[in-house]
């Protein structure tokens, strides 16, 4: 049974042609109502029974999440049709948008990938004793408590936690496996009569807990806090600051949901080869220290990341890539959005890409209290706005939009788009891609009116297929018909590789150390081919190289050229002289051969230069053959038998 939209014009505040919106979207509709949270609660109590209702309100989702708890009934699936689309100022038809949002809506989810983490209640407060203490009272009754003061003060008379004194050394870990390391550590002597006192300073302590609350005011234990589960930080000088942590901290106890943002495959990260160090964008853009360094590959921490996406926007190979969704959901959810758009009759449509907290806030009090969107912006939510990198911004562009706006947050991670927009813009672009850094709706509002019409840079849209790099150079392809090349900045993880063949002897250094196979050899001929679709640009051919005969050119070259083999270098081989056999490099055993003749005491003899001249079975046969083998050992030693000991022998 197909799913039935249930729709409502939110007290008869917008338009909704039922009618229309069936025949765009394929789905059957229910007819308009106006208050489904209020009066016509049993309607929509009727329509989630069925099992199969969407419906077309977010605003309320408490109430119907409690309709089908009454019901016994999971709750329906929600999609927001009024404040991304109805309530808007622009006097187009709203119909194309609200059928792209709804075919969005019913594309099927990939379910997302989850670890439990299980805390259970270890708390370990840090902070002055006027602030410190208080809290762990108010903790103690739901938590186990370890209080680490900073200033140096009394034991308190009360046991109902921990309390130490110390210098923390280091502390490492999330969320259930937080680790700390303590110097100069007293702890309370509870025996005795009269006031309680410390026991001598240790160092080395060292213990475990589950949650961490910062009450010190001073530098944060661990970069990005923010973004670290189960550390919590709040001003010691702000009640209200200290409260909220207190509160939060109090919740931190049982069984958690850690998702699995993003996955790796390290056969094909070009980190490293042969402790020669390749590329290292994840490790310089990580804000949490999640990654580091594993070889020739790096590892990633997946208790400790957090999923802002900026790794998998600058990984050149793919080998990390954002999990939560992965890829190829991002790009059909973009392509169902332009080609349902289309398809209702909508023309040149445009695309806001913004997360799913402040970016949502934003459409929403835009629509209340402003103007809304206007009828050709069709917003989309992503879970790491960072991560939308420079493939899918081509992907939307290539899918139909004429224009890709990044709604950025407070929260948003720059470095990542500060190099994948550039990069975005070289092969797309600089009209067609904007970045909105505003916390104002009605700033937005006017940026979106107010914005020059763009130009269609994409008039036979294609369906984005494939990895990243396959979907980006797909995209520049159908934006650029009949272009050959495009330039790109110098960052870019496309390219060309230029040898210089005065310098490069054809040792193939390069080649072994490539971690994409874009630079092979020839087994049949001493020459270095060059596939420039793989070339990831990452460094290491050009670190490796002993003649430092190797430069990049960035760019995206768009024909077919790109996808074969050519031949950067060659070489006349050199013929044994013995047999015949074609090895190595003409030039460079020629080269070989004049430098050793004369002037080194192995090769006086011309026998022993010859050898060079030889291939690998005749030169072990030559070896084997000469009289004056240096490794040669004499005549071997007979074989001592049981007769060679009796003929020593006096008694018998």
């Amino acid at each position: 049974m197909p799913k039935q939209l249930i729709l409502c014009n939110c007290s008869e505040t917008h338009m909704i042609d039922s009618a229309a919106l069936e025949a765009a979207t394929g789905l059957p509709c229910s007819k308009v109502y106006s208050g489904l949270c209020m009066g016509e609660t049993n309607s929509a109590a009727q329509a989630i029974a069925s099992g199969e209702a969407i419906i077309c309100c977010q605003q309320e989702a408490r109430v119907f999440a409690e309709i089908a708890e009454e019901i016994g009934q999971a709750p329906p699936p929600l999609v927001d049709l009024r404040d991304r689309a109805g309530w808007s100022d622009d006097p187009r038809s709203k119909l194309p948008k609200m059928a792209a949002l709804l075919a969005e809506a019913t594309l099927d989810t990939p379910a997302e990938k989850t670890v439990d983490v299980i805390s259970e209640g270890l708390c370990f407060i840090i902070g002055p004793a006027n602030v410190a203490l208080p809290a762990a009272e108010k903790l103690a009754a739901f938590l186990s408590v370890t209080t680490l003061l900073t200033d140096r003060v009394e034991p308190p008379d009360t046991r109902n936690f921990d309390v130490i004194l110390g210098q923390l050394n280091r502390a490492s870990g999330t969320l259930g496996q937080f680790k700390v390391r303590i110097d100069a550590l007293q702890q309370v002597q509870p025996g005795g009569r009269g006031p309680l006192q410390w026991s001598a300073p240790r160092d080395g302590g060292q213990s475990e807990c589950d949650v961490i609350l910062d009450l010190s005011g001073e530098t944060p234990l661990f970069p990005a806090p923010e973004k670290r589960e189960g550390y919590l930080r709040a001003d010691p000088g702000s009640i209200p600051a200290v409260a909220d942590a207190i509160l939060e901290a109090s919740q931190l106890i049982g069984t958690f949901e850690k998702p699995l943002y993003v996955a790796l495959e390290p056969l094909i990260c070009a980190h490293s080869r042969a402790e020669q160090t390749g590329c290292s964008n994840c490790l310089a853009i990580c804000p949490t220290g999640a990654i580091s360094p594993d070889g020739d590959h790096v590892s990633i921490d997946p208790m400790t990341c957090a999923g802002c996406g900026s790794c998998a926007a600058l990984c050149p190979s793919g080998a990390i890539t954002y999990d939560a969704p992965p890829p190829d959901a991002l790009f059909r959810r973009i392509h169902t959005l332009s080609s349902a758009y289309r398809k209702a009759g909508g023309d040149a449509p445009r695309l806001l890409v913004c997360d799913q907290s402040f970016g949502r806030d934003m459409i929403k009090l835009a629509a209340r209290h402003g103007r809304g969107l206007p009828a050709d912006v069709i917003p989309l939510e992503v879970a790491a706005l960072a991560g939308f990198g420079h493939a899918e911004i081509l992907a939307a562009l290539a899918s139909g939009f004429v224009d890709v706006i990044l709604l950025l947050s407070p929260g948003t991670e720059r470095d990542a788009l500060n190099r994948e927009v550039p990069l975005a813009r070289a092969m797309a672009g600089e009209n067609q891609i904007n970045v909105f850094d505003v916390n104002d709706p009605d700033l937005l509002c006017e940026l979106l009116y107010n914005a020059p019409a763009p130009t269609i840079c994409c008039p036979d849209p294609v369906l984005p297929m494939g990895n990243r790099r396959q979907v980006a150079r797909l995209s520049a392809q159908a934006i650029h018909p009949g272009a050959d090349s495009l330039p790109l900045p110098n960052d870019a993880p496309y390219g060309a590789v230029l040898v210089d063949t005065d310098a490069c002897t054809l040792c193939l250094s390069c080649v072994s150390l490539c971690p994409s196979g874009a630079l092979v050899d020839n087994p049949d001929l001493p020459q270095l081919r060059f596939q420039e679709d793989a070339c990831l640009q990452c460094g290491l051919c050009s670190n490796i190289c002993p003649e430092d005969a190797i430069s990049y050119e960035p760019r995206l070259n768009l024909t077919d050229e790109a996808l074969s083999q050519v031949v950067l270098n060659e070489e006349e081989p050199f013929a044994c002289v013995e047999c015949g056999v074609l090895f190595g490099v003409k030039s460079t055993i020629e080269k070989i051969t004049d430098k050793l003749a004369g002037n080194h005491a192995m090769f006086t003899n011309p026998e022993a230069l010859r050898m060079i001249q030889m291939c690998d079975d005749c030169r072990v046969r030559a070896q084997f053959k000469t009289t004056d083998n240096p490794l040669a050992a004499g005549e071997r030693p007979r074989v001592r038998m049981t007769e060679d000991y009796f003929s020593k022998r006096r008694d018998h």
